[in-house]
C-alpha cells in the first residue's frame, strides 16, 4: 500500500499539471512580495528626504498650520521662561535646521513659557560642595559663584546667597536662578588639579568646573552659539598633568561647533602630546586639526 502511494506521488511529479501549479505558486509569491515591498516603500517614504527648516521664532499656532501639511509632526518637550522672548515661540528644535529627514518626521521643540516656574530654595548650609550641587540641580537651580573663605570646614557650605543677599531655605524663587555659595577652604588649603574640559558641552564643563572647586570665567564662542552642537575647544589655564589652581580660581572657556570639527581626533592629539596642549590652547583661534 505504501509503495503504491509513493508511485502515485512520483507519477504526479512528472505530470504537466504539477509544474503549471508550481509556476503559478512561484509567480503568486513573487507578486505578493513585490506588492509588500512597494507598500513598505510607500509607507516609509523610501528614498524621499525633506530638509528641515529653522522653526526658531515660530509660534505654536504656526506649527499647527505646518502640521496640516503632513510633512512634520511637532512635539513640545520642554518650556523655558525667557523674559526677552515672546511666550509660546520656539527657541530650539531637534532635529536641527537643514537636517535631512523623511516625511511625517517628529520634530521636538522647546518653547518659551508664559510664566516662570517657581521652586523652593533648599537648605545647603553644612553640606559638602558636591552634596550642595546635587541638591541645587534637583531643585532646578544653578550655581553662579563659589566664594571661598578661610575656615576649617574645607569645601563645606557656610552660607547660601541670591542676588547678593542671604537666602533662607524654603524661599520661593524662579527656576534656573543662580545661587552663590560661601565655602570654607581650610586653614592650609591644598592646590587642585585643573580638569580636562575639551570636548564637553557647556553644561558638562560648568558642572565639572564647580565640582572641582573652581569658578567659570569668560566664555567665547568661536562660531555658532548653538547649545546642541557647541563643545569646549579650548580652556585657560591650560590642562596638563601638573597644572594646579587655588580654590575659587577661574577657568576661561572657548567653544566651537562639533558639526564640521572632529573633536575625537583633536582630543586624542591633545591628551597624547601635552606640549601640544600648551602651545595650542594659548591661542584657541589656531585650528590644528583639519
Amino acid at each position: 500500500m505504501l509503495n503504491i502511494r509513493k508511485m502515485k506521488f512520483f507519477y504526479f511529479l512528472t505530470q504537466k499539471k504539477f509544474y503549471v501549479h508550481l509556476g503559478i505558486a512561484i509567480v503568486s509569491i513573487f507578486l505578493l512580495l513585490l506588492l509588500v515591498f512597494q507598500l513598505l516603500k510607500s509607507y516609509t517614504y523610501y528614498g524621499e528626504a525633506i530638509t528641515v527648516p529653522d522653526f526658531t521664532g515660530y509660534s505654536i499656532a504656526e506649527l499647527d498650520g505646518i502640521n496640516d501639511l503632513n510633512n512634520f509632526t511637532f512635539i513640545v518637550t520642554d518650556s523655558v521662561f525667557e523674559p526677552d522672548r515672546e511666550s509660546g515661540t520656539v527657541i530650539s528644535q531637534n532635529p536641527l535646521a537643514q537636517s535631512k529627514v523623511k516625511r511625517n518626521r517628529k520634530i521636538y521643540v522647546t518653547v518659551v513659557a508664559k510664566t516662570a516656574e517657581m521652586v523652593r530654595m533648599p537648605n545647603l548650609v553644612d553640606l559638602s560642595l558636591r552634596q550642595a550641587l546635587v541638591r541645587l540641580e534637583m531643585a532646578g537651580l544653578k550655581i553662579n559663584f563659589l566664594h571661598y573663605i578661610p575656615d576649617f570646614a574645607q569645601d563645606a557650605v557656610l552660607a547660601q546667597m541670591y542676588n547678593g543677599d542671604t537666602i533662607n531655605a524654603d524661599s520661593i524663587i524662579q527656576i534656573n536662578s543662580k545661587i552663590d555659595l560661601v565655602l570654607g577652604k581650610g586653614y592650609y588649603p591644598r592646590k587642585i588639579l585643573v580638569p580636562f574640559l575639551v570636548g564637553l558641552t557647556k553644561a558638562e564643563a560648568e558642572k565639572k568646573i564647580f565640582e572641582a572647586s573652581f569658578n567659570l570665567g569668560e566664555e567665547t564662542f568661536l562660531d555658532v552659539e548653538d547649545p546642541t552642537t557647541m563643545r569646549v575647544y579650548s580652556q585657560a589655564p591650560t590642562w596638563n598633568t601638573d597644572q594646579q589652581l587655588n580654590h575659587g580660581d577661574f577657568i576661561n572657556l572657548w567653544y566651537r561647533s562639533n558639526v564640521n570639527f572632529d573633536f575625537k581626533n583633536y582630543i586624542e592629539y591633545l591628551t597624547i602630546d601635552t606640549l601640544a596642549v600648551d602651545s595650542v590652547l594659548m591661542d584657541p583661534r589656531v585650528d590644528t586639526i583639519n
